[in-house]
């Protein structure tokens, strides 16, 4: 167990020596004060001092932060699917992913809700490089992806990380949240790399692949805000992928991103989670003999539930009309809410700079162009 220690949570026996080491770090009285606003400072750190479990640091603390995060920065977080789980189980929440800290931390808010098992998460070590976030983020139960590393480093990681998901589902009765692919969708096209489902075939000790991700439990999962906050932020390097360019972080670009996500506007947000894959994997492995074949079946299938599912804004119509310079889809939307986006648009990007206008509201009317495609299909 002990080659699962570089990436791993902490366990509950560290979770209290952890916390004392944290305590009284700035960053922790920020995030007390804002989720606690009328508790003296003595009485939160005290309940802290008290905390020796992951899961009572989740409901007692991170839960409520998530709340505070939804009143002060949208107008509510809306479910869907989520009457399909059965409680005590475990399940491989496959997602579409939008923002760094949220989309895993409202999924658990959603599981808590329903009394489901929460999930361990995936979290990429480029995003944890400060202390202080590094100890929160696996007091919140996340597990490093290690990113950056040469082919046969990268290669003994996934099997590491392959190994440590199955751990978790099949021993530990442990739900696990992992991105469809590496890094955020900047673009508002969501699509399942076959790379993250080689790398969970990994760590099968079954002789055939579908056999072992129907054991696995795969769900998909979609995710969807009205607005982005972090979107003006993700223009850079869509526009720098467009013009063929390497595009090079600012210095604390992540951290930033990261905080943008957690107080900028969202409005409405909403998740849904897809059917168990279970028949679809029997017909993919009746259909295909090939692994390789198998696994581009699979992330299609995925593709297919993530966005048949996915929930669409008003923010994503305008956007369309907009790039489009069309009337599509004026009726689910108002007067109104398009003068609003247009505004956010003037704000946040440089009208004078058409390419970036442009990768803005393609960002945003992606999702009906991918939606529409299974819509005309039916």
């Amino acid at each position: 167990m002990q080659r699962f220690d570089p990436i791993r949570p902490f366990y509950d026996t560290e979770v209290n020596e952890a916390i004392h080491s944290a305590v009284n770090h700035p960053m922790m009285k920020a995030l007390m004060s804002f989720t606690f606003p009328d508790v003296e400072e003595e009485v939160w750190k005290n309940q802290l001092k008290k905390t020796h479990s992951i899961r009572d640091f989740q409901c007692n603390f991170i839960y409520q932060s998530i709340q505070k995060v939804l009143e002060k920065s949208s107008e509510g977080l809306t479910t869907s699917g989520f009457e399909k789980l059965e409680p005590n189980t475990s399940y491989l929440f496959i997602s579409n992913h939008r923002d760094i800290i949220l989309d895993t931390s409202l999924l658990n808010v959603a599981l808590f809700d329903h009394g489901l098992v929460m999930t361990a998460s995936a979290i990429g070590d480029n995003l944890v490089k400060k202390s202080f976030i590094k100890t929160l983020s696996k007091l919140n139960r996340n597990f490093l992806v290690q990113r950056g590393l040469p082919p046969r480093e990268l290669l003994e990681s996934s099997k590491l990380m392959s190994e440590y998901i199955g751990q978790l589902l099949l021993r530990e009765n442990r739900s696990v949240w992992i991105a469809q692919r590496e890094g955020r969708t900047k673009d508002g096209n969501d699509a399942t790399h076959s790379g993250v489902l080689k790398m969970l075939a990994m760590g099968s000790d079954e002789a055939n692949l579908i056999d072992y991700f129907k054991k696995i439990k795969i769900v998909p999962v979609s995710i969807s805000y009205e607005y982005d906050p972090t979107d003006a932020l993700k223009m850079p390097q869509l526009i720098a992928e467009a013009n063929d360019e390497i595009y090079i972080k600012e210095k604390n670009e992540d951290f930033i991103t990261l905080l943008s996500g957690i107080i900028g506007q969202k409005k409405h947000i909403h998740i849904h989670v897809g059917d168990i894959l279970d028949t679809e994997l029997d017909k993919i492995a009746q259909e295909f003999d090939n692994n390789n074949k198998q696994v581009q079946a699979l992330a299609q299938t995925i593709d297919d539930s993530i966005l048949q599912s996915y929930k669409l804004w008003p923010t994503n119509y305008i956007a369309y009309d907009l790039l489009n310079k069309s009337n599509t889809y004026s009726n689910f939307y108002t007067e109104n809410e398009k003068s609003l986006f247009e505004r956010r648009l003037e704000m946040r990007i440089d009208e004078n700079n058409p390419q970036m206008v442009e990768s803005f509201l393609a960002m945003y009317a992606n999702p009906v162009v991918n939606k529409s495609k299974y819509l005309n299909a039916n």
